[in-house]
């Protein structure tokens, strides 16, 4: 894949990709609601702005081109396999609730999570109608709305089945939608590198299963992933020469 123009990577905080792009000579930009990491240029409620251009309004996707490319790292938060959990009876965070009170918390879930699944279809499905090149990124383990046939109308075009191949902290298994666009043939192999919160991340102090640290995806493998899966000319690109806190 060609980039001319820009990429926009949304729902990203850390500026692990945009990063890795500039150094890469493409420029790049980082747009979330939050700033927990001083790295994002566009504080904007990119919900917001994918309902707004679903409907036809004003939104920041009026400033986006055909040479550019957005990267999602749409929230995963209803959308992974522990988030299942929360729809039986027997979840430990229910001790203490009664019946109705688990099934009025079951059904609110629920109603957030079509949202949020509602949404990604919009945003995805604008994209495609306008040309617009477009990469999500979400989880690929477990069972849930974007993977069970028929749940969700899009399917991933890639999975890293081991992102700790590429020099990942976790192996962490993730599929990747690619809309008006596809996936490279490339794949850079690396040691996997030690899971210390190397931006800072607030958090538990440990490495849990939704904590900001787990969620973190290493300078390594974003540059890997950007050669092999997105430029497609790994053989090409030189290795990022990693700091000593890294290795």
């Amino acid at each position: 894949m060609e980039i001319k123009g820009k990429v926009h990577c949304f729902f990203e905080q850390s500026g692990t990709f945009k990063n890795e792009f500039i150094k890469l000579g493409i420029p790049a930009e980082d747009y979330d609601i939050q700033n927990n990491f001083g790295q994002t240029d566009h504080t904007e409620d990119l919900f917001q702005a994918i309902d707004d251009a679903w409907d036809g309004k004003p939104s920041l996707f009026d400033g986006i081109t055909k040479d550019d490319l957005i990267l999602a790292f749409y929230p995963c938060i209803y959308f992974c396999s522990a988030s299942e959990t929360y729809y039986n009876f027997n979840n430990l965070n229910y001790r203490g609730k009664t019946q109705r009170e688990k099934a009025l918390y079951m059904i609110e879930r629920g109603g957030r999570k079509y949202e949020f699944w509602a949404r990604l279809i919009k945003f995805m499905v604008y994209c495609e109608t306008n040309s617009l090149r477009l990469i999500v990124e979400n989880p690929a383990s477990g069972t849930h709305y974007l993977t069970l046939t028929g749940q969700f109308p899009y399917k991933p075009a890639y999975v890293d089945k081991d992102r700790s191949l590429r020099g990942d902290f976790f192996k962490k298994p993730t599929m990747y939608f690619f809309v008006n666009c596809s996936p490279g043939l490339g794949f850079t192999k690396q040691p996997n590198l030690n899971p210390k919160a190397v931006y800072g991340a607030k958090g538990s102090g440990q490495a849990g299963l939704c904590s900001e640290e787990r969620s973190l995806i290493s300078p390594t493998y974003a540059h890997n992933f950007i050669n092999d899966q997105i430029l497609g000319n790994v053989n090409f690109l030189k290795r990022p020469k990693l700091p000593a806190t890294q290795v």
